[in-house]
């Protein structure tokens, strides 16, 4: 029995150590074009003739129109790799800034300046969502926020959670359910609801990872406030 219980322990292991390296070869893309947003083309060599590519913020594909902020951020995979968040050409979370955790992690940011106020992230698994709820309620009118899951997302959600993030802009969240992936970008006092947001179901038929649904990514402009 003890030897059969170290075998199951060891498979279980190696099981996990594999996981992670899928994970990070397939999350070799995104993390190249964070990278890419930071200043990686700097690095190519100048030759006669060559034409240095242009580089947007945040690696977008195209540059924002004047009064926007360009942004750029990727849910979680699985449990093994966290969310990040770019705006601006300034990485706000990633785990290499070890600001990001399991549940629904969040930055706000100044919608006149672009200007980060706030990270934080909480734990809809194992956690409390009082102190998600006085997060949401302590946000300020003009401030842009970005959202993105890691892991699992709703398991602690109630109603009132779910109507804070809704009155940000989020038409997904009514539906955001256990290891679901998420992307959001909203904002305190929109008007209506916004166009930057993906969610895709956690299934079992259509899942890319063993338990978890594919990374999602999204980049585009937001608007900034003049008023």
């Amino acid at each position: 029995m003890l030897r059969t219980a170290g075998i199951l322990k060891l498979a279980a292991v190696v099981f996990a150590f594999l996981l992670a390296i899928y994970l990070a070869f397939q999350l070799l893309e995104v993390k190249m074009d964070f990278r890419l947003g930071s200043g990686m083309v700097k690095s190519v060599p100048e030759q006669e003739g060559f034409v240095k590519p242009v580089r947007y913020k945040c690696g977008l594909s195209k540059a924002c129109p004047m009064g926007h902020f360009a942004f750029k951020m990727a849910s979680g995979a699985a449990s093994v790799v966290g969310p990040k968040m770019c705006l601006e050409d300034k990485l706000l979370m990633s785990g290499l800034k070890n600001n990001v955790g399991r549940g629904i992690n969040i930055a706000l940011v100044n919608g006149r300046t672009g200007e980060l106020n706030k990270t934080e992230y909480f734990d809809m698994w194992a956690g409390n969502v009082a102190p998600l709820i006085q997060f949401l309620k302590g946000i300020q009118d003009g401030t842009v926020v970005m959202m993105a899951s890691f892991d699992d997302p709703s398991t602690k959600l109630n109603e009132e959670a779910r109507k804070l993030i809704a009155d940000l802009g989020s038409t997904a969240i009514t539906n955001l359910g256990f290891r679901d992936n998420w992307i959001f970008v909203g904002g305190k006092g929109i008007k209506t609801k916004s166009p930057f947001e993906q969610h895709i179901k956690n299934s079992a038929d259509t899942n890319k990872f063993e338990g978890w649904p594919e990374v999602l990514e999204m980049e585009g402009c937001v608007p900034q406030r003049q008023d």
